[in-house]
């Protein structure tokens, strides 16, 4: 296992550690709805990353490719579960238009494993 793939590995289980976090504080606090979509977004893509990391590691998919898209993944993890938290947690953004820009990173991560399944791994 690569460097950047430990690094990816832990900063997936963090956001697998912070979604357990998130759900919980907003079960416990009114209104806590928007917290509670950080909380499902740092969940339902901490695995995916966990499962790129096994990819690449595995030499199954383009490597490179692969680790993009999952630091593509975190980082719009960051921003958009980031921005609502903060919104939730203080009521102040993260910064103007972190989670539409946390957003639009997602999705660009999406389309970047779109990638890994088409484009064929270096031998």
């Amino acid at each position: 296992m690569t460097v950047i793939d430990r690094i990816l590995l832990a900063l997936a289980a963090l956001s697998g550690l912070l979604g357990v976090l998130a759900s919980a504080v907003a079960a416990h606090r009114d209104g806590g709805e928007t917290l509670k979509t950080a909380a499902q977004f740092l969940l339902f893509h901490a695995p995916l990353v966990v499962g790129l990391v096994a990819l690449a590691g595995s030499g199954a998919t383009h490597g490179r490719l692969t680790r993009l898209a999952g630091a593509a993944i975190l980082a719009g993890l960051a921003l958009f579960s980031g921005d609502l938290a903060m919104r939730a947690l203080s009521g102040v953004p993260l910064f103007p238009m972190a989670a539409p820009v946390g957003g639009f990173v997602l999705m660009a991560g999406w389309l970047l494993v779109v990638a890994t399944a088409v484009v064929p791994r270096r031998k």
